[in-house]
């Protein structure tokens, strides 16, 4: 079942499809364990800890980038997205190898997932996730409502399987530098990148693999030569129908290693349609409660240049 930070509501889309000010809302969509990780090996865990040894670099990171995202994208709309666990994924199921080479969660860790959620619910920022379904299959499913509501996307995550949803409505914002440097992914950056279209990168890196999935590619086949044969053929269903035709040793191992290409196909394509019980609209900035962000900061033991930097950044003024 899905759980929020707040109760779920409708599953229809907005019925405006601008701002009062004329202007098209803004979906802001993140990752929470992709970026949360980010934040921890961004910031030495041995210097943000509370007097009870509870590690909180994670927890500070995150807020970090997701209140300069706030600030500098100003979103109508906003949601983090987290996974629930790897053992009830629908993709392990079919590959039980999946994701299983990911060395273990660091102790310092430990925690801080919980802790940025209650943060996250005490700015007015609903959390989502989905037993048996990843974040990025419930990003997908929100960003492909989106679009048909009159809405932008940005979407913020560590995962490169998002770039299958660019969009001239939705851009991904991938960090490539801890939490504070982001590369920004419209459907022009995804070719110039990649060579390919955005509806064509699943394709690539089917071929290419996934190390950090464990999702095994073509030998000797990057993107570069995935490129090749996709932009040839027009789509890996294409150029598998004329494997045949590709030449020398290269073509050989891809002809070796179809099965698991087409695995890899499968597990790389998002879910856009799950039931999430919630709706673009309840997705709507709300204000932060200064005393709920007190409390939990004063758990945290942040001082009070931090809570206030946080709190301001999600006013929906960005003024106290």
């Amino acid at each position: 079942m899905s759980t929020t930070s707040q109760a779920p509501g409708t599953t229809s889309a907005p019925a405006a499809a601008t701002t009062d000010g004329g202007e098209r809302p803004r979906l802001l969509l993140l990752d929470g364990h992709s970026l949360a990780f980010r934040a921890f090996y961004a910031l030495p865990a041995e210097n943000f800890s509370t007097s009870s040894g509870q590690h909180t670099n994670a927890v500070y990171g995150f807020l970090s980038m997701v209140a300069n995202l706030v600030g500098s994208e100003s979103p109508t709309h906003i949601a983090v997205a987290f996974d629930v666990s790897r053992s009830t994924l629908h993709r392990t199921a079919e590959y039980p190898e999946y994701k299983s080479t990911r060395s273990a969660t660091p102790e310092e860790f430990a925690g801080q997932i919980g802790l940025i959620q209650e943060a996250l619910a005490a700015l007015g920022v609903r959390t989502l996730s989905l037993e048996g379904h990843e974040a990025d299959d419930i990003i997908a499913t929100l960003a492909t409502q989106a679009g048909p509501a009159g809405m932008d996307t940005l979407i913020c995550t560590g995962d490169r399987d998002a770039l299958q949803l660019v969009t001239d409505e939705v851009t991904v914002l991938y960090p490539v530098k801890g939490v504070s440097e982001l590369a920004r992914y419209t459907p022009e950056a995804v070719e110039a990148k990649y060579g390919v279209t955005p509806a064509q990168y699943p394709d690539v890196a089917a071929l290419r693999g996934d190390t950090s999935d464990n999702l095994p590619g073509v030998p000797k086949v990057g993107d570069k030569t995935a490129a090749k044969w996709i932009t040839q053929y027009g789509s890996l269903s294409e150029l598998i129908a004329h494997a045949d035709e590709v030449k020398g040793k290269v073509g050989e191992s891809f002809r070796e290693h179809l099965p698991q290409v087409q695995l890899n196909r499968r597990i790389t394509e998002l879910t856009r349609d799950l039931e999430l019980g919630v709706g673009i609209d309840d997705l709507t900035r709300a204000e932060p409660e200064r005393a709920d962000v007190n409390a939990l900061f004063d758990k945290l033991e942040f001082g009070p240049q931090a809570r206030d930097r946080f709190y301001t950044a999600f006013l929906s003024e960005g003024a106290p």
